[in-house]
């Protein structure tokens, strides 16, 4: 009887303790374990530049607004550096957000469709894209991004000729607030010169790929004078903070020119 007495107590112990040894501690609750929410992008103009994992792919870039529609972000892009996109097509983006990573995805462009995916800290965005069908198929690498602030309001520089010759320009210049429907930001000003051409000008708004204008990090200038327009297209250098490096050409008036020029915006383009 005692012998039964302590086979039925060792099954007891058994059927308790179990096969596994001590019990599992609880499980953290997934919302403990979840990420930091992301951090939603500041609105205004971007530049995004994509480096490919693909040999033999050159670096492209992705310049245009990101704009508020309701809770969803919502851009309007051009590709530039690539054999697949025509760079004045506009590419609209639509954003979703999970967990701590951001999803840009763009409408069909003669079957093609680009995908971002990555983390905005306000200012700059770190993450991958990718192109799935058409021309670009199989396209994918880093991509990294960055906000352009406003630029304004006191603009200043030079322009030089193939003779060397030089005439200067000060003035004041502003960007919209508002993106036009093509990404692009337009801008405002007028400017003095000191050349016996034309003594000042306005800056004649516009949108890509006309009048003046703002696009990720390329400006054009359209001045109108009294006798001549002068059109300016250049990059903002990120070396050389709130400058502006491209060519220009004056038509117009008897004074058809052209050559290069070094356009100064102070304080501006905060990275």
């Amino acid at each position: 009887m005692a012998r039964l007495e302590i086979i039925l107590a060792l099954s007891v112990a058994v059927l308790f303790c179990g096969c596994g040894g001590a019990p599992s501690p609880t499980p953290r609750n997934s919302a403990q374990a979840s990420s930091t929410p992301q951090t939603p992008p500041r609105l205004g103009n971007w530049q995004f530049t994509a480096a490919s994992t693909v040999p033999g792919k050159p670096p492209i870039t992705f310049a245009g607004s990101l704009g508020q529609a309701g809770a969803a972000v919502n851009g309007a892009f051009h590709v530039d550096g690539s054999d697949c996109f025509d760079r004045s097509t506009t590419i609209g983006l639509t954003s979703t957000v999970t967990g701590n990573s951001t999803t840009l995805t763009s409408a069909v462009m003669e079957g093609q469709v680009i995908t971002f995916i990555g983390n905005f800290a306000d200012t700059t965005f770190n993450g991958t894209y990718k192109i799935n069908g058409g021309c670009a198929a199989g396209e994918q690498g880093s991509l990294t991004g960055v906000n352009i602030s406003n630029i304004g309001k006191n603009l200043s520089g030079s322009f030089i000729n193939s003779a060397q010759k030089t005439f200067n320009v000060v003035g004041e210049i502003a960007q919209s607030d508002s993106a036009s429907s093509d990404g692009s930001f337009p801008i405002t000003g007028t400017g003095s010169f000191d050349t016996p051409c034309f003594s000042a000008g306005t800056i004649q708004p516009g949108t890509f790929s006309a009048g003046s204008f703002i696009l990720g990090e390329s400006v054009a200038l359209e001045v109108e004078t009294s006798k001549s327009i002068l059109t300016f297209i250049g990059t903002l250098s990120q070396s050389r903070s709130g400058a502006v490096i491209g060519n220009y050409t004056v038509s117009g008036g008897g004074c058809d020119d052209s050559g290069t020029a070094v356009l100064q915006v102070a304080g501006q383009w905060d990275y």
